[in-house]
């Protein structure tokens, strides 16, 4: 791939359970061009991306499109780099599509495929909230639940190219929900942002827009804060094992549901101080891109071509 000069903008695409986020953005971070859409299930997600980059790279002055050298898209679920294949994603429902080099010959430049959470935690690890710090464990909270793990100054990556599915740790074997992956009572079903919404209008009979409605209300309401324990626990579980084999100095909250703030890191901090007695207890903190962090790491990724 050409390098692109340091002022040269890079069009970074974010495909997430409930929406696209696309960014051309220069080597300043500055957003040139920006847009969001809803994902379409199965592999309609695809041609969803190719549109939102053709509409972002028309609304740039030609002199600028000229200079769009890379892009990066980030894809949930199983990803295979190598091969160019989006392998599985239970939230989005797709299984085995060759994305091959369809958006490379629509956009005319080189575009890296990734996993979506392995390229946000690299970005907070790397320039977020964990920099400085070679054994951290990021969580990306959001539609699904999943993270990184960082360990003696390495991003893991394991056999199939990625680590890091903590929201597929059972931790409700015997009365938990199916989970769209197949196993009862992961993480997920517990802890994302649409698990504790769910559990909420279960509890409560009252239909609620979101996680962050339910965060909104716990100092008033109790069925709210019984909700939000629950989630918390079930974070804390999963992290269980993982902590005590790594020993993360450092546990970063990102995606959409760390806008709860300090709420969730006081919350999940005091419950592994509970719970860990063998292995230190890891500070717990915000990630620095909150939402964005997909975003932030595809543009770096496009420019550097490597997670290092």
């Amino acid at each position: 791939m050409r390098t692109p000069a340091p002022a040269d903008p890079v069009l970074a695409v974010d495909v997430g359970g409930t929406t696209i986020k696309a960014e051309i953005t220069d080597g300043a971070g500055e957003v040139l061009s920006s847009g969001t859409v809803a994902t379409p299930p199965g592999a309609a997600a695809f041609d969803a991306v190719g549109a939102l980059g053709d509409r972002l790279l028309a609304e740039l002055p030609a002199g600028q499109r000229d200079r769009v050298m890379r892009a990066a898209v980030i894809l949930p679920g199983i990803v295979d780099p190598e091969r160019s294949l989006a392998v599985f994603s239970s939230n989005v429902g797709w299984r085995d599509v060759k994305v091959g080099s369809r958006f490379t010959d629509r956009w005319d430049m080189p575009v890296l495929i990734e996993h979506d959470v392995a390229v946000a935690g690299w970005a907070e690890w790397r320039y977020g909230a964990g920099r400085g710090c070679d054994d951290v464990c990021v969580l990306i909270l959001g539609t699904g639940i999943s993270g990184t793990l960082s360990v003696g100054g390495r991003l893991v990556r394991g056999a199939a190219g990625q680590a890091g599915e903590y929201g597929h740790i059972p931790v409700r074997h015997r009365d938990g929900l199916r989970c769209p992956c197949g196993n009862v009572g992961c993480v997920e079903t517990v802890a994302s942002g649409a698990a504790i919404a769910r559990a909420y209008t279960a509890r409560t009979g009252h239909e609620t827009a979101g996680a962050e409605t339910v965060f909104a209300v716990l100092d008033s309401d109790p069925d709210a804060r019984a909700v939000v324990a629950d989630a918390i626990d079930a974070l804390a579980e999963g992290l269980f094992g993982v902590i005590h084999a790594t020993c993360p100095e450092l546990v970063v909250l990102g995606g959409g549901l760390a806008r709860a703030g300090a709420v969730l890191t006081g919350a999940l901090q005091d419950r592994l101080t509970e719970l860990l007695r063998v292995a230190p207890v890891p500070r717990v903190v915000l990630g620095e891109f909150g939402a964005r962090a997909g975003l932030v790491g595809a543009a770096r990724y496009a420019r550097s071509g490597t997670l290092d």
